[in-house]
């Protein structure tokens, strides 16, 4: 598990594999742990957005079930918040940023 970590929104756990995928959608080498600077996270947002599209039905893309956007849903919006605060981005193995 990876949480995803900002001052500005509560903290967001997803299982590994999901959340490497999607550290890869934003642009960023999928290492753990990571961070991404205030200045670079509108870039990354816009990238993860358009990498998982906006369509919340279940496609070919979809997993479990689950749409890649409805996925990526949580993790966009702590970007969002991080994007409209200006504060930057982190990620760790789950439990260590708590």
């Amino acid at each position: 598990m990876i949480t995803f970590s900002t001052k500005v929104f509560p903290n967001i756990t997803m299982h590994r594999a999901d959340a490497l995928a999607m550290i890869d959608k934003m642009g960023h080498d999928a290492t753990v742990p990571g961070s991404i600077l205030a200045a670079d996270v509108p870039q990354a947002l816009e990238k993860l957005t358009a990498a998982v599209g906006v369509s919340h039905t279940k496609g070919p893309d979809a997993y479990d079930g689950v749409s890649p956007s409805t996925r990526a849903a949580p993790l966009i919006d702590l970007l969002k918040a991080a994007v409209k605060e200006h504060k930057n981005v982190m990620w760790a193995e789950a439990g260590l940023l708590d």
